[in-house]
């Protein structure tokens, strides 16, 4: 649906008259009651509907932007300890983001179809440092061999664990899994998808307060408030608040840092706030294309394919957390199970591709991304697409890339506070289509919301810095999946909601909003499934028939 045929869209369905309470008087007014709507309609652009180029390319960028600051935060944590540089760091950015691009158009063409970034996935962080710490012991000529062994061994794992994600999605295992969701589980899971990453949000702000608090403040009064103030700035402010405000504060930090406001503070400080601390403009590359197996041979060792197979199993969790809120805030209805089985084995060959050309660590699907879709209100895939532009060519041309990878981390970590609470809504409004008046199902959402935030933050904090969490076990890699899988919000709400919400009372089928869900289990079940998600007829020929 475009601009000008969409005004009459935004508003929201006429309120139900219900007759009053039994108790109150007649013609004693009564709320509205809203009906459940299966897609929003408050979007400017939904899926298939594309904006202008002018606009659709500022949009990409402002998604190339978002998804940058992960990249950049999992190169901080792991490279550094894996004994690179900041040349090295420098280069695992741009690897990141070569491939970050590589598996968006994958899985925005044959995929889920949906307007999803594919960015690094946190999730692979335990494993990645027992595979650090093996070497740390080991003696090396110097730390770029370290850095290189580490970094091989990395691949070599990657490429073994990417085979799970392939096995689970094309033999259709984690399709038949979600057949078992309802709304009931949906609610809980994409909540945390978005609330289980609250130590990116107002934590890592705080890092640098005078710089992420005026960020916060300035894009919620800016994209909110102040777009009512003319026509032509509701459209600007709506869509480009973002880029207007990192711009703002990324200036004020810069002449804060001149202005020497940081000269004497604790080290900690300076890396948070100041905009010349990264180095990554002066060690990286001006030209430079990843390439296969760039760090060397992979190096293949059985103990840590283990622990890299219990991320794997993560990543595909989160995703499918995140795919729901994606079809939500793109205006699409709920992805079928083929859909997600499909994309799931996409993401295996997508973690393949990153062991061969050597990130750090496997891919997800970028949250932060589908909350800018929220906030645009613009869920259109093509625009995703054309950010994968971006991503390329920041990739290759090291010097540019290195510019915009060093807006500092606290800007980053304002965003997030407002892109992470768009998804976590857009999980909580799914419980529309149950019956969020019975006692059983409150029950389960309370618990899975509950415990799906409250066991990782324990698995959290009990991981030491090397990564041994609270599961010591002799077998090291056992320890590493159990760790793993839960230290992952998205995992824990979904494993606990599906297993209470399946054997509890679970006869009311009604209640647990079941009919309203089946239509979208099944390719015919309907109209809608197709039009969003069925692939362009190019690439529909060669596909397999089982997958479509």
């Amino acid at each position: 649906m475009g601009e000008t045929e969409n005004h009459h869209h935004h508003h929201t369905p006429p309120p139900v008259q219900v007759a009053p309470a039994p108790g109150l008087p007649l013609g004693a007014a009564r709320g509205p009651t809203w009906v459940p709507a299966e897609q929003l309609q408050q979007l400017h652009y939904c899926i298939h509907s594309n904006p202008s180029w002018p606009i659709a390319c500022l949009l990409a960028f402002q998604h190339y932007i978002v998804m940058l600051g992960t990249i950049v935060l999992v190169t901080n944590a792991l490279v550094p300890q894996m004994g690179g540089d900041n040349g090295d760091k420098a280069r695992v950015i741009e690897t990141l983001l070569f491939v970050a691009g590589i598996n968006t158009l994958i899985q925005t063409m044959i995929g889920s179809r949906l307007p999803i970034v594919m960015s690094a996935s946190f999730a692979f962080t335990l494993p990645v440092l027992s595979i650090i710490n093996d070497y740390a012991e080991r003696s090396f000529e110097n730390e770029h061999q370290r850095f290189l062994y580490t970094m091989r061994t990395i691949q070599g794992s990657l490429i073994v664990s990417s085979f799970l994600n392939m096995i689970l999605g094309f033999s259709r295992a984690w399709g038949n899994l979600t057949r078992f969701f309802s709304p009931i589980i949906i609610v809980p899971l994409v909540s945390v998808v978005g609330l289980g990453l609250f130590a990116r949000g107002f934590p890592l702000l705080a890092n640098c307060v005078e710089i992420g608090l005026p960020m916060l403040v300035f894009l919620v009064i800016s994209q909110q408030y102040l777009k009512g103030i003319h026509p032509i700035t509701e459209h600007v402010l709506e869509r480009f608040a973002l880029l207007l405000c990192i711009a703002l504060v990324w200036a004020f930090a810069a002449i804060l840092t001149a202005a020497g406001a940081y000269n004497n503070v604790k080290q900690q400080t300076k890396f948070s706030c100041r905009t010349d601390r990264s180095f990554l403009i002066s060690s990286a590359p001006w030209i430079r294309i990843p390439y296969p197996f760039q760090w060397g041979t992979p190096i293949f060792k059985a103990s840590h394919v283990f622990g890299m197979m219990g991320a794997a199993l993560v990543a595909s969790a989160e995703s499918t957390g995140t795919f729901f809120a994606a079809s939500r805030l793109s205006g699409a209805t709920a992805p079928p199970a083929y859909i997600l089985t499909r994309s799931i084995g996409l993401q295996g060959i997508g973690m393949l591709i990153e062991g061969i050309f050597g990130a750090p660590v496997g891919n997800t699907a970028s949250v932060e991304n589908v909350g800018l879709l929220g906030l645009t209100r613009i869920g259109s895939r093509r625009v995703v697409q054309i950010s994968t532009a971006f991503m390329f060519f920041f990739s290759i041309f090291g010097k540019f890339g290195a510019l915009f990878a060093s807006i500092p981390l606290p800007i980053f970590a304002a965003i997030y506070c407002v892109l992470f609470g768009i998804v976590a809504a857009s999980g909580i409004s799914f419980i529309q289509f149950a019956n969020s008046n019975s006692m059983r199902n409150l029950y389960i959402l309370g618990l899975s919301l509950f415990l799906g935030i409250s066991i990782p933050q324990y698995f959290v904090t009990n991981t030491s810095p090397d990564g041994h969490g609270p599961v010591r076990t002799n077998g090291g890699w056992f320890n590493d999946i159990l760790n793993t899988i839960f230290s992952s919000p998205p995992t824990v709400a979904m494993i606990v909601g599906t297993l209470l919400d399946n054997t509890l009372e679970s006869k009311y089928v009604d209640d647990r909003g079941v009919p309203w869900w089946r239509p979208f289990q099944r390719r015919k079940g309907d109209v809608r499934n197709e039009e969003f998600y069925s692939l362009p007829l190019r690439i529909h020929q060669y596909m397999p028939t089982r997958f479509l």
